[in-house]
């Protein structure tokens, strides 16, 4: 298995779901702390989309030349088996628009 770093963006089988969960296999980035992916077999993942809207809690990307959004309002817990291929990882900038989302999100 590939060594899993916080921020990593995997292509993901998320299949299956319910209701509104985001489906399919599709890109997704990797917000779990490395502490966490390094010792316990799950990892939090946000999904990326290449239809999205400008909500608040989703953040525009590109990825491997593809625009798209990250999807911080279906964060969710899977295991690395659903991992299916590393695509490479988010830039720095957009490494911070996550994080100050999340914070928003969850902290203030």
């Amino acid at each position: 298995m590939v060594k899993v770093r916080q921020y990593d963006i995997f292509v993901v089988n998320l299949d299956p779901t319910i209701g509104h969960e985001i489906r399919k296999r599709r890109p997704c980035v990797v917000i779990s702390p490395d502490e966490m992916n390094d010792h316990i077999g799950t990892v939090i993942i946000a999904p990326l989309t290449s239809t999205g809207k400008n909500y608040p809690t989703r953040v525009r990307s590109v990825v491997q030349e593809r625009e798209g959004w990250i999807v911080l309002d279906q964060i969710r817990t899977v295991d690395k088996v659903r991992l299916v291929a590393k695509l490479g990882e988010l830039d720095e900038p957009t490494t911070l628009r996550v994080k100050d989302i999340i914070r928003k999100m969850l902290v203030d």
